[in-house]
């Protein structure tokens, strides 16, 4: 009963010194007041709620009690009464109404609260935070960004607890910031050039999905949109750039920088397309990758190869002509002369693809390297040597991969009609499934091996035209199209992998269908073919 009065006590002074301040015309000269309110943010629930109120109502008229105010206050943040914590929060942008000088740190304390456990309190959080973003929208998105930086300043201790406020900030930004850009980016040009400045700032520590979510808002502002000039553009590519780790030395051990140069070569593709420059991941390629391609996990050749041949279009002539040597060696590898050896049709597509787009572009390069006659009148056309041998040795390589492109179509072709019927016979979905998968697959086989054929008839010439469009559609992007308008838009919020890979998993087949041929089950299997014939 005791307890209850002394309660109804302290609400009653509460009211007394709010009525009081209310009343005041020069509230300044009621310090006491102010104080006996800060005082009372130890009392009961009840209080506490009523001071969580109060405190930051006449907090602009007492400045030299703003430390201890703010401080009390923060205390009923995390107050273990939930009633309580979530009448604090819904506070805190009262601090920044009428003293501005105080919203960083009550942003600051906001991003902090964001890994608020129960749905009330953090939709109080991310209502205080909206309210102060669009109060001030530099200096609140300035708070945010720090808990996105460097770990470098962060001791153990605190390193678990930073990480987890660092998620919960980045979901905030993705979530609430940057679908509102609109309304909240004003005036444009300014808070555009702001926040792409806090972006490259803090990019350090950033996983390959967390990079990708920022190029790709970055790449959503006006800033940067379809109208920009190429300098902007070309601003976009070096922040890619500087995520590839281009000045580094490549070290063929380190799976995650093979890893995070395939997935900003990616990322850099459309920018290229918009005219800047690829220069600086062609020379990487060509001085640093390519000559250590052997030794690179298989998976990650693949992913290279398709990267490389999709690039290639945009590959200026004096980086063509550096690359080309490279190019035709790795050809010669995988281009047999005789029928004994496994064959890599995917590979091979890649290949062919890129010299045709490098030699569009440095044409005479081939004469020493292909044995070619391309006569542009400048000294490297080198028509007085004698190349013979390597025109020669090229042409019989193309000779026999279109031989066994052939074989391969007529085989997947068989295979093709033993699965239709296959599938008719087939008695559950999940054998059916199996089957669809293995068709798409040997479909893709034949787009391979036709663009293979398409690509090496031209290259008998002793002179030929280098393909130079995009006449040729890859193998791997007719099978995405395809894969689109089967299963319809990708599942919202589905996050594509740091190393940027887009192959399946092979997946085996249960040989429905009486297809006998090993071979061709294999084709069916996955996107690399093999064959030994």
């Amino acid at each position: 009963m005791a307890g209850a009065t002394d309660e109804s006590m302290d609400i009653e002074k509460l009211y007394e010194y709010g009525e009081r301040l209310n009343e005041a015309k020069d509230k300044s000269q009621n310090q006491k007041d102010y104080e006996g309110i800060i005082a009372a943010a130890n009392g009961s629930v009840k209080a506490k709620q009523l001071t969580a109120q109060m405190i930051p109502k006449f907090f602009k008229y007492f400045p030299q009690l703003s430390e201890q105010a703010l401080d009390q206050h923060l205390y009923l943040c995390e107050d273990e009464e939930l009633a309580v914590r979530v009448q604090a929060i819904r506070g805190l942008p009262l601090f920044c109404k009428d003293t501005p000088e105080h919203l960083a740190k009550i942003v600051d304390i906001l991003g902090q609260l964001l890994i608020a456990g129960d749905n009330v309190e953090r939709d109080a959080v991310h209502k205080a935070l909206m309210s102060l973003l669009r109060q001030d929208v530099k200096t609140s998105l300035t708070a945010l960004f720090k808990h996105i930086g460097s770990t470098d300043d962060r001791n153990a201790e605190d390193l678990s607890a930073w990480e987890s406020i660092r998620e919960k900030v980045l979901c905030f930004i993705r979530d609430k910031v940057f679908p509102l850009k609109e309304e909240l980016l004003k005036p444009k040009d300014e808070m555009e050039r702001h926040i792409t400045n806090l972006v490259k700032q803090n990019l350090l520590d950033v996983t390959g999905a967390e990079f990708k979510l920022f190029i790709d808002f970055l790449k959503s502002l006006t800033l940067f949109g379809q109208k920009a000039p190429v300098e902007r553009v070309q601003e976009l590519v070096e922040i890619i750039e500087g995520q590839a780790d281009l000045d580094a030395q490549f070290n063929v051990s380190d799976g995650d920088h093979i890893d995070r140069f395939i997935s900003c070569l990616q990322m850099a593709l459309p920018f290229f397309m918009r005219g800047a420059s690829s220069s600086k991941f062609f020379n990487y390629l060509t001085k640093q990758i390519i000559p250590a391609f052997d030794k690179l996990p298989d998976e990650r050749k693949l992913e290279l190869l398709k990267n490389l041949a999709e690039c290639s279009l945009y590959a200026k002539p004096q980086d063509s002509r550096q690359l080309l040597p490279l190019v035709v060696q790795l050809l010669k590898k995988y281009m047999v002369r005789r029928k004994i050896e496994e064959i890599n049709f995917t590979y091979i597509e890649c290949l062919l693809y890129a010299f045709h787009h490098l030699a569009h572009k440095a044409p005479n390069a081939t004469n020493s390297l292909c044995g070619y006659k391309i006569v542009t009148g400048q000294p490297s056309d080198r028509l007085g040597e004698d190349f013979t041998e390597q025109y020669k040795d090229f042409t019989e390589r193309l000779s026999t991969i279109e031989e066994l492109a052939r074989a391969m179509n007529k085989k997947l072709t068989q295979g093709m009609a033993e699965h239709n019927k296959a599938i008719a016979a087939a008695k559950t979905e999940e054998e059916k499934e199996t089957i669809k998968k293995q068709r798409q697959n040997a479909t893709a086989g034949l787009r391979t091996c036709n663009n293979i054929l398409a690509m090496a008839q031209p290259l008998h010439s002793k002179a030929p035209s280098f393909i130079g469009d995009q006449k040729i559609s890859l193998s791997w992007k007719e099978a995405n199209k395809a894969a689109a308008i089967t299963s319809g838009p990708a599942t919202s919020g589905q996050k594509r992998s740091s190393n940027g890979s887009g192959s399946n998993a092979t997946k085996k087949g249960r040989g429905a269908g009486g297809v006998q041929n090993q071979l061709v089950n294999r084709a069916f299997e996955g996107e690399v073919i093999g064959i030994k014939a």
